[in-house]
């Protein structure tokens, strides 16, 4: 377990530089990129009730995500994570107003106050179509390694355990986010795809 957990760290240290190399403009480009192959994708066309999460500085860009899931009436749901334990729930979002209006975490992201209670949860409803994922490395097995706090893998378990199922999950990616393998456990939960530019 020792062994796992320092090399899940040496390798999230590795991404972080990668990443933090790239300018704002190619991260930008890149994130066009992925948003493009997204909205062609089968899986996102067919999707109502979608959850995406709101960008940190090293991950893709989602701003455009959400405005084409509001163009296109999807239902959009973004995450509300519990900074004092590994609990996240996603909260409907009605518009990119409704966006801008959301206090700003510690994170530097935007997410529902804790005591905004008039917000539908996903799974307190019709459940999630898909989830589209942050992480901070995959592997082409569908491996992801997140940031170490468990937000997604016990979400997804919560899905798995909605009448609705679990939903199709795709990683949204910068190329230099992708690795040879990533070291996971039995708590780790592959995902369905990643999505980046063609390398």
């Amino acid at each position: 377990m020792a062994v796992l957990r320092a090399a899940k760290q040496a390798l999230r240290k590795e991404i972080k530089k990668r990443v933090a190399a790239l300018s704002d403009e190619e991260k930008l480009r890149q994130s066009q990129v992925v948003s493009r192959k997204l909205f062609k994708h089968h899986n996102y066309r067919s999707s109502h009730r979608v959850a995406v999460f709101l960008s940190m500085h090293d991950e893709v860009r989602a701003e455009a995500i959400l405005q084409h899931m509001f163009s296109s009436g999807k239902v959009c749901f973004i995450p509300r994570y519990q900074s004092d334990s590994n609990h996240m729930d996603m909260l409907q979002l009605n518009s990119m107003e409704d966006l801008n209006s959301l206090p700003i975490t510690s994170w530097n992201i935007r997410q529902p106050a804790d005591n905004d209670t008039q917000r539908e949860e996903a799974l307190a409803t019709g459940g999630l179509d898909l989830i589209l994922m942050p992480g901070l490395g995959f592997d082409k097995n569908g491996n992801r390694l997140g940031r170490g706090k468990g937000f997604y893998d016990l979400y997804l378990q919560r899905c798995m355990r909605h009448s609705k199922g679990k939903p199709y999950t795709i990683a949204l990616a910068f190329k230099e986010q992708l690795c040879e393998q990533i070291p996971v456990d039995d708590t780790d939960i592959l995902i369905d795809e990643v999505l980046c530019e063609d390398v």
